[in-house]
Formats: C-alpha cells, structure tokens, sequence
C-alpha cells in the first residue's frame, strides 16, 4: 500500500508540473512571441493548449474522484493522454524553434526573449509527460489496461507518426499522378484508421463488440500493418527519388521526411507485432 500512495502521489506532482509548463509555454508564445496565424505556429500552440486542457480535465476528475462516472477506461484514458500530450510537446519543442528562433534575428529582443521561454517550457513539458508515461506504464507481472503496455503505447506512436506524414505529403500534395504513391498513401490511412480504432476501443472499453476476440483482432492487423508499410517502405522512396520520378527543389525535403517516418512506422508495427505475439492481456 504505501509503494502505491508513493507512486499515486508521484504522479499527481508529475501532472501538475506538465500543467504548469505546458500552460507557461502557450501563454508566453500568446502574450509576447508575435506569431504568425496559420501553419506550423498554430499547430505549436494546438499541442500546449491540447496538453494543457487534457491534463487539467484528468487532475480534475481524480482529485473529484470521479473516475467511475466517466464513460470511459480510466485504466487506460490517463496513459493514453499523457503519452500523445509528450509527443505533441516534442513536436512542438523542435518545430517551435526552427521556423520561429532560428534566423529571425530582425525581430525585437523581447519578442526572442518570449519564444526563447516558450520553448524551455515546452522542453521542459515534455519531459513531465514522460515522466508521466514512465509512472503510468505497466510493469513486468502487473495488471494493466491495454495503453499502458508496449503494443498500446506504440499504438499511440503509429498514430502521431501517420498524422506527420499526413501534414508532409498534404503541403503540397506529393502523391498523386502515380499509382504506387497513392498505394502508398492507402496504406498511411488504412493503418491510421485501424490503429486509432484499437486506440479508441480501448479507451472506450468497446474491445467486446469485435465479432472475434481482441488478441485475434491484433495479431492479424499487426500482420497485415506490417506488410502493407513494408510495400510502402520499398515504394515511397523508389517513386519519389528514382531518376524516371524524383522531382527536385525544396519540396523534395518533404519526401525525404515522409520516407524516414514511413520506415519509422515499419520498425514500430514490427515491434508492435512481437510484443503483441507474447503479450498475455488481461483485462481490468
């Protein structure tokens, strides 16, 4: 019992100090970082204010001790928050100072002095939500909601990667006029689909509707995920770079992203597949 109040107790000062960096981080970019509308600017602010209002609405329920009166698992809703809050934090914290540090000089001392804050923030946000995923996740021979294993928590990874590569190949559009390459997108949004509908059936404690039982359920989408990125891995690059396709100019570094986060996603399904392979779930 007192391991459990200790940990308890350590991740409410986890949360909490999240809470605060992460509302520091947006309301310094807000007050005085004289930021552009639109673009990677509101997609930074999009991930403080997302981490800040999740965080807020968890602490909330908790310390009202609500957890029972919430339709969903709140064995696994906490984990799954924490763990997109940490990667939107990351994001943000490289985004953040590349297109609105480096190589804006002109601006006013103050105004780099603000973006220069709200990114330590974010910094230091994201390295609570990890420290908050690190608390939550399930240890070797404890029972745990799905999220908080391996598989789950890599699921939430797929997802975040997918949307990156959704944002790359959209701005501009890099996929059409070759049918490999919208096989390739397909593949990013049949896999998106599949792996936040386990997200979100989790979450929701939905996993019972399945017409087959849920270790099935993963093990054959993780086989299926693996050879549909495997063919996108081999096609993304060839029809992007081969001499007969590639294009040239600054674009060309948007596919180059694209490539390296789809051979990201393949090590994660492939990973994600292993595990789920000797994963004895047990449900809570």
């Amino acid at each position: 019992m007192p391991v459990i109040v200790f940990k308890s107790s350590q991740l409410l000062w986890v949360r909490v100090a999240a809470l605060i960096f992460s509302c520091v981080a947006f309301s310094v970019a807000t007050e005085g970082a004289f930021l552009p509308h639109g673009g990677m600017s509101d997609w930074c602010m999009f991930c403080w204010v997302f981490s800040f209002t999740c965080t807020l609405l968890v602490l909330l329920v908790e310390l009202c001790g609500l957890q029972t009166r919430i339709p969903v698992s709140w064995t696994n809703f906490p984990i799954t928050v924490a763990c997109y809050a940490a990667l939107l934090c990351l994001s943000a914290s490289i985004i953040f100072p590349v297109f609105f540090i480096r190589n804006e000089s002109h601006y006013a001392r103050k105004t780099q002095d603000y973006r220069i804050t709200a990114t330590v923030f974010s910094c230091l946000a994201t390295v609570a939500y990890l420290g908050e995923v690190s608390l939550s996740k399930a240890r070797p021979g404890e029972v745990a909601g799905y999220m908080a294993t391996a598989p789950g928590l890599m699921k939430v990874c797929q997802t975040f990667v997918a949307c990156m590569i959704f944002i790359l190949v959209s701005s501009p559009v890099s996929y059409k006029g070759y049918s490999p390459l919208e096989w390739c997108m397909a593949v990013y949004c049949i896999c998106f689909i599949l792996s936040m509908a386990v997200v979100v059936m989790c979450v929701g404690e939905c996993t019972g509707w399945l017409p087959i039982s849920f270790p099935k359920f993963l093990s054959g989408y993780g086989l299926l995920a693996v050879a549909m990125y495997v063919s996108a891995t081999i096609l993304w690059p060839l029809y992007q770079f081969g001499d007969q396709y590639g294009r040239k100019g600054s674009y060309a570094k948007n596919e180059i992203a694209v490539a390296v986060l789809t051979g990201l996603n393949l090590l994660l399904y492939l990973a994600d597949l292993a595990y789920s392979a000797r994963l004895v779930f047990i449900s809570v």
